[in-house]
Formats: C-alpha cells, sequence, structure tokens
C-alpha cells in the first residue's frame, strides 16, 4: 500500500456547484514523485474570494486542461507509482476527498482510491491522545510553506506525516 498526499484548491465548497481549479499529490515514499493537475472548470458558478485562494483568475482557470484527460493522467500515475492500493491522505479529507472523488467518478468511472482515506490531524491527535492538537502538527513538521500551490502545500504534509512517522506513529511508507 502507497501514502498519497493530496491537496485541492477549487472556486467554491463544494463539487456540487462549484469546480475544482488545480490539485497537488505526493508519494510518501518518494517525495521526488509528485502530481499537478489544472483542470478548467465544469460549471458557470463560482466564487471569486475561493478562486483568489489558488492565486488563478477566471480566465486563466478556463485555460486549463479538460478534467477527463487529467484525471485519467492521474489514474495512470497512481497505478505507476502506488504499491497495491494508494492510500488517499491530506490535511482536510473531507474537503480534498470530495473533490478528488467526484472527478474520478464523473471522469474516469471509478476512484483507484476507493471510499475512504486519512487525515493527518487525526493521527496526530491520535498520537498525542488530545483531540484538540488537530493543528499543531502543521506548525512544528512541515518544512515546505504553505503557499496554495498544492503540490508545496501537499510536499509539506507529507513531511509533517514522516516526521510523525519518526516520533513513533506506526505507519509504514
Amino acid at each position: 500500500m502507497s501514502y498519497v498526499v493530496v491537496d485541492v484548491e477549487s472556486d467554491g465548497e463544494s463539487p456540487y456547484n462549484s469546480s475544482m481549479v488545480c490539485f497537488g499529490a505526493v508519494l510518501v515514499s518518494d517525495m521526488t514523485k509528485t502530481f499537478y493537475g489544472k483542470v478548467k472548470p465544469v460549471s458557470s458558478y463560482y466564487k471569486p474570494e475561493a478562486l483568489a485562494i489558488s492565486g488563478f483568475t477566471r480566465k486563466e482557470h478556463e485555460t486549463f486542461d479538460d478534467p477527463k484527460i487529467v484525471m485519467y493522467e492521474f489514474a495512470d500515475w497512481l497505478r505507476t507509482n502506488s504499491i497495491g492500493k494508494p492510500v488517499f491522505i491530506s490535511d482536510n479529507l473531507a474537503f480534498d476527498w470530495k473533490w478528488i472523488d467526484y472527478y474520478f467518478h464523473r471522469f474516469v468511472g471509478e476512484n483507484p482510491f476507493g471510499f475512504s482515506g486519512r487525515r493527518i490531524g487525526d493521527l496526530y491527535c491520535g498520537m498525542k491522545m488530545h483531540s484538540g492538537k488537530n493543528s499543531e502538527w502543521k506548525y512544528k513538521y512541515r518544512k515546505t510553506k504553505h503557499t496554495h500551490n498544492p503540490v508545496d502545500d501537499a510536499k509539506g504534509n507529507a513531511e509533517a506525516l514522516i516526521a510523525m512517522q519518526n516520533l513513533g506513529l506506526n505507519i509504514k511508507f
């Protein structure tokens, strides 16, 4: 099994009425293996303030790649770089997973990650035996700055996960 840290930027709260802008993925066992996808909008609705977080304008977003092509490329990347079934892991699982799951089902027909994933903050809370420490890991163990470039953010999250393993988290990459 391979752990893949994923981060998503979007132009709204939900794939129900908004669009994913871009996403990044990092293979935790070999952080030189990354994937970056930029996808054109699938909806005319968007929130300018949400899109602004990604650093792209709507005009730029509209020039991005066809989501079907990008999601097939991501599925191929996962098959090529994962040993066994990949495990989806992220900072905000409830947000990131819903976008990737929706886009995989809509454009590929299945989600290579399956129907579950792991949230880094929950793993850290378990290690600390304290449910209120779900953000502490970000400040203590990330090396790559949080920039809202999804590959940078996924790398920083993977760095923190590796640090947590070094502190005793029983996880194998």
